[in-house]
């Protein structure tokens, strides 16, 4: 009986038919980053607001006040009597009825000057020039509510670590397509609701689940590309990210022309209603049909890439073996209790929290600062590029540790340069500084492609959501780090993240390595990979077979 992956060589490693299901999946990537990094135009602070006085909506609408006027009776005046307050944050302690004149509201006060009129903290009813821009402008995220717009990030975050762990363990054990388009599905309807949400408790709940059924989508959809093709084409893995990426790039395009949050909510959750015809285009993973004792069905699926790409399988073959592994619904005591698969799961689950960690700091600390926010956003985004087609021209041709290690030891280098240079030279800071950015990106992308060469397809796609849930923790981590180490002192940050770089870089030379290899299908499998230092397995007889080194 022949392999999956003998099987796979005869009808096409990256034919028509994987190119097509790439493309379709790739998709998934721009919304998925789109939903990552909305909070930035979701969230954008308001142009001008002010805090309304009790009484001066009906005196504005007896004496027929326009905004502006409203204002300038407010805020202009306690400008002037206290030159540190806008009128943002506090407001006159004083409350208009219908005796007050339209002229000179203040003047019922007597002779008393602005700036000896008391005042108090404002807690609510502002006024917004723009009141549906943003979320802080519908929710009042503003003065003592602004850190709820920080919550509602890392709520985000917290849906994309319960999805890792929920979606990637039922995706093993319900299919990985089921659980894709549940979760495109799931994705729609929680962006539309909090897009309408009555409240700030509706919005984080739904925003919550929408990062849930988020992290289903790019996590399953990267196992399945990854999954049906070739060993020589797993490369794949690293070109998705480039739409990831290209999400980043359009998102302040979209955010320009669309003038309000829900509009933005809208164009980043809908078109993943669109993604629910895959079910008629995408087939079921054939490596997780045949671990799950569905080998007809594999077969008939491995038929029909074959009649795609043109090519002609066999009729002789009625089974194709994957595994002799008994299959049981995975959990993380799968994946630590051999050595090899012990030492990969946990270099992994730290190169995740490290690189998450370090690359959101970088992009915080270099930030958007100032000038045009849709420019120097997709300037940020456009800095990510060139870090895929490093990737592409060096992973198969020196192989992914490699890479891996140098980018994580590169960025760790960036970091503590950058610390320590003078503030007279800004370019070189912020040169160096995008140097550990594009370094670092370099890596959170290899982490990707060697996270699924690495575990076997019994356990792939759970690993994977395991290992990368890290990723989410060191992303609700990552803010809190750098503002509090930066108020001690402000390069303080770049330290720690130089560290944890370091320290990256030379435990993943501990990993194997996985260049030209089949993906593994079994746990024995991933024990005889290589070692870093030649101590297991033998030496492979050719690349586009079956034998494992």
């Amino acid at each position: 009986m022949p392999s999956f992956d003998e099987v796979l060589k005869e009808a096409g490693e990256f034919g028509r038919f994987q190119k097509r299901v790439f493309f379709l999946l790739s998709q998934t990537g721009i919304t998925f980053s789109s939903l990552f990094a909305s909070v930035v135009f979701l969230g954008r602070a308001p142009d001008n607001f002010w805090c309304r006085i009790p009484g001066a909506a009906e005196l504005s609408e007896r004496c027929g006040w326009t905004l502006e006027e409203e204002r300038n009776f407010t805020v202009l005046p306690l400008y002037l009597g206290n030159k540190s307050s806008k009128g943002e944050c506090e407001r006159l302690d004083v409350a208009w009825d219908t005796s007050i004149s339209c002229a000179s509201p203040l003047a019922y006060y007597g002779n008393h000057s602005t700036g000896s009129l008391p005042l108090a903290t404002c807690h609510d009813n502002w006024v917004y020039e723009q009141p549906h821009s943003s979320v802080i402008s519908e929710y009042d995220l503003v003065c003592g509510n602004a850190w709820m717009l920080d919550l509602s990030q890392a709520i985000l975050n917290l849906g994309f670590l319960t999805g890792a762990f929920t979606l990637g363990y039922a995706a093993d054990r319900y299919g990985r397509i089921l659980i894709y388009l549940l979760s495109c599905l799931g994705v729609g309807i929680c962006g539309i609701i909090v897009a309408f949400a009555p409240n700030f408790t509706v919005f984080l709940v739904f925003r919550f689940l929408q990062g849930v059924f988020g992290k289903g989508t790019w996590m399953t959809c990267y196992v399945i590309v990854t999954e049906i093709v070739g060993s020589d084409q797993r490369i794949v893995g690293i070109v998705i990210q480039i739409f990831f990426t290209l999400g980043i790039i359009i998102l302040p395009g979209i955010a320009y022309l669309i003038p309000t949050w829900q509009g933005i909510q809208l164009a980043i959750s809908l078109p993943n209603f669109l993604f629910l015809l895959y079910y008629w285009v995408v087939p079921e993973s054939p490596r997780w049909l045949l671990t799950r004792k569905k080998g007809e069905k594999a077969l008939k699926i491995m038929r029909n890439i074959a009649k795609h790409n043109g090519k002609y399988l066999s009729p002789h073959y009625s089974e194709i073996t994957i595994s002799n592994e008994e299959v049981s619904n995975p959990s993380f005591l799968d994946l630590v209790r051999t050595p090899q698969m012990r030492r990969c799961t946990l270099i992994l689950m730290y190169a995740w929290f490290a690189s998450a960690l370090i690359y959101q700091g970088l992009v915080m600390r270099l930030g958007i600062v100032g000038g045009n926010l849709y420019l120097d956003f997709f300037i940020s985004g456009a800095v990510e590029l060139p870090a895929a087609f490093l990737i592409i021209v060096t992973v198969d041709r020196v192989g992914r540790r490699l890479p891996f290690a140098i980018s994580n030891i590169v960025a760790g280098i960036a970091c503590i340069i950058t610390a320590f240079l003078p503030e007279d030279i800004p370019w070189l800071k912020t040169t160096v500084a995008t140097l550990g950015r594009l370094s670092i990106t370099i890596a959170f992308e290899v982490v990707y492609l060697v996270n699924s060469e690495l575990y076997p397809t019994t356990l792939r796609n759970f690993g994977v959501s395991l290992c990368s849930s890290l990723c989410d923790l060191g992303g609700i981590i990552a803010p809190f780090l750098l503002f509090r180490l930066a108020a001690i002192w402000l390069e303080l940050p770049l330290i720690i993240f130089s560290i944890l770089a370091a320290v990256c870089g030379l435990l993943v030379l501990l990993l194997p390595e996985t260049k030209g290899i089949s993906l593994p299908e079994t746990v024995e499998d991933v024990e005889k990979l290589s070692s870093p230092f030649g101590k297991h397995g033998r030496k492979r007889k050719h690349q586009d077979t079956n034998s494992y080194i």
